[in-house]
């Protein structure tokens, strides 16, 4: 199976890194390495994965630092150019891989050659429903996030790329310094250019928060805007869905719904990052000790 590294770029989050590297390195088949890229953080999370890797130190978690630029795409680039593996996965750091996801990602390119890029679907882990959910955001995206003659969009807490896929448009991808665009659909386009097929596949899975929902409209407006400004920014591609649409249907009922259920969680002291793939990791765990017994 092709070698997978997982890239993590952070910035301020303490309060979900661990769980994150923990998720990242609690797989049937081992990452590489995973590689946190902290920006500037003015929070623990530096110390926070310090502490992970002197508690855990034959797991491959490596701190790094991009120090030179403020913001998520060059700290993404960093984390990518210095990443070895043969399949680059990319994550955000509040981000719970479903413990096979390694083994998903790293089977998928290697039966697929022409494979460039790849993403799957979602569950909302601070949302009741999490089967239904996935479900849901299954249908979704694999019908919705999608460019010119069907090439599927990357979704960046979601997504892996060929190393090789990299290299070829890493000096293209936009820098974006204005911050109005969707860093996954321009790295997806960029593939694109370059004749690069990009897959959906339904078994990649992971586990976010629902924060994103939990902003003021306007707030919410502006990032839905970004699919509209990414567009513009590359007119040589075009789209048939608008996924905005069906993210602005959603905002209502979850931008009420979210603050309600993590009081609940919070009343349970229940941390739902930590319990989002929980029966897959008993089983791999059960699976882990027949083969030792």
């Amino acid at each position: 199976m092709l070698t997978v590294s997982v890239v993590v770029p952070a910035w301020n989050e303490e309060e979900r890194i661990a769980d994150c590297i923990l998720n990242a390195t609690t797989q049937s088949v081992a990452p590489l390495e995973v590689l946190v890229v902290d920006n500037h953080s003015t929070d623990r999370t530096a110390q926070i994965v310090r502490d992970f890797i002197d508690a855990h130190p034959d797991t491959p978690v490596r701190l790094l630092h991009q120090d030179a630029e403020q913001g998520l795409i060059p700290t993404r680039n960093f984390g990518l150019d210095q990443a070895r593996g043969q399949v680059l996965g990319r994550i955000d750091a509040d981000c719970m891989l479903r413990p096979n996801w390694v083994q998903v990602v790293g089977s998928l390119f290697e039966r697929d050659p022409q494979a460039m890029g790849a993403t799957g679907p979602v569950a909302y882990y601070d949302m009741p429903g999490k089967e239904i959910g996935l479900k849901g955001d299954n249908r979704v995206r694999r019908s919705v996030y999608r460019a010119d003659d069907g090439q599927y969009l990357l979704f960046g807490s979601n997504m892996a790329l060929r190393s090789s896929a990299w290299s070829a448009i890493r000096g293209e991808v936009c820098r974006d310094k204005a911050d109005i665009m969707h860093e996954d659909v321009d790295v997806s386009l960029h593939l694109i250019d370059h004749g690069f097929k990009t897959v959906y596949c339904k078994e990649m899975n992971a586990g976010i928060s629902a924060r994103r929902m939990d902003t003021s409209f306007a707030s919410f407006r502006r990032y839905m805007q970004r699919f509209k400004n990414t567009f513009d920014a590359h007119p040589r591609h075009t789209r048939e869905q608008k996924p905005e649409r069906t993210l602005y249907a959603l905002y209502p009922v979850l931008r009420t719904f979210y603050p309600v259920y993590q009081k609940y969680l919070e009343s349970a002291d229940i941390n739902p990052a930590e319990r989002v793939w929980i029966k897959e990791q008993m089983e791999l765990f059960h699976r882990r000790d027949q083969e030792v017994g």
